[in-house]
């Protein structure tokens, strides 16, 4: 095994880390936004194979990262199961919602999502023939969890609220939609992996705001049920898990669900991951991406420091979040420079 990133998540300790980034194909690049105005639209983008397969190739020729990930939304796997999507310009997706037992009655089984999603395996097929040959593929999908608030509150919130609520107040009619997304979940994931996903991600951006009880049931036990399917169907395939803001559930989280890789946000300090998360596995992460806007020095001690505290394990380099869209690339370019120098 000659990939990088593989052997990462293999467990293997490298004298430098694979490095890619969340959001590495996006608007902080001009040639994404030459092909998204190609495209004429967000959800256009993401449903033409050969210009998803173009932005997410962007990145790699541009920076050299070690993985490449598909170019897609977490808001796919709704749309497919019969919710009503779309952009708003400025402000970003909208749902029709699903509050109540009728609402999700009217959603369609796990199983037909491919109708919909079948471009996005397209795109895969393209990205496994044009990749050069050191470069991981990547797919991934929403956790349900995450996927869930969009669902009930027809938009992103900042406190997740309404989903909150309604698992406060029908916790059967919640548990039955995770139900529902984590099934197709699993169907979406296994068909990338059959399209040329060489790993998957599972993005729980919002786990944070779970606790208790309510992050082993909507957060840990969903991605153990989808990770142990997926690794059922794919004997070997490496998953990464990221629960965004997990805080102190980070701990273990890699063993409970089966993860190879526990993703980790810039809230937590890598020395602190290096100690309680990496005894576990290879952990990935995890820069503020606000150093890909400000750049200078303290970009390049950063991205030392990082590495230098999680080279005792094995150590995938990324930010903490998404790159935003006023990240400067050759701050990008400055930052491998310095993980691969450190």
């Amino acid at each position: 095994m000659t990939k990088l990133l593989l052997r990462a998540l293999a467990g293997e300790t490298l004298p430098t880390p694979p490095i890619w980034m969340m959001r590495q194909a996006g608007r902080y690049l001009p040639e994404y936004r030459a092909t998204r105005a190609q495209a004429g639209d967000f959800l256009s983008l993401c449903y033409n194979p050969d210009l998803a397969a173009e932005v997410t190739l962007q990145p790699i020729r541009r920076f050299g990262f070690d993985a490449a990930i598909l170019f897609a939304d977490i808001l796919l796997i709704p749309q497919a199961l019969g919710a009503d999507l779309w952009f708003v310009t400025g402000e970003g997706p909208r749902l029709s919602t699903v509050t109540s037992a009728d609402d999700l009655a009217r959603l369609k089984p796990a199983d037909q999502v491919d109708a919909q999603l079948s471009p996005v395996y397209e795109t895969l097929r393209i990205l496994s023939r044009e990749l050069p040959r050191e470069t991981t593929l990547i797919g991934f999908a929403g956790a349900p969890w995450t996927v869930a608030t969009y669902m009930v509150a027809g938009r992103g919130t900042k406190d997740q609220g309404p989903a909150h609520l309604l698992k406060d107040q029908d916790r059967a009619t919640f548990t039955a939609l995770i139900d529902l997304i984590t099934e197709a979940t699993i169907h979406y994931l296994s068909r990338q992996i059959d399209a040329g996903a060489e790993v998957v991600k599972l993005f729980d951006s919002w786990a944070g705001s779970l606790k208790g009880r309510d992050f082993d049931d909507f957060a840990l036990a969903p991605a153990a049920r989808i990770i142990g399917a997926l690794k059922a169907r794919h004997p070997g395939i490496p998953v990464i898990a990221f629960p965004r803001e997990a805080g102190d559930r980070y701990i273990g989280f890699g063993k409970a669900t089966g993860a190879d890789c526990v993703a980790l946000d810039n809230s937590v300090s890598a020395d602190w991951a290096a100690r309680h998360v990496q005894v576990d596995g290879c952990v990935q992460g995890n820069m503020a991406p606000q150093h890909m806007v400000t750049g200078g020095p303290d970009l390049v001690a950063e991205a030392q420091r990082i590495t230098r505290a999680l080279r005792g394990g094995p150590h995938i380099f990324n930010l903490g979040h998404g790159i935003t869209p006023d990240a400067d690339p050759d701050n990008v370019a400055r930052m491998i420079d310095a993980v691969r120098s450190a």
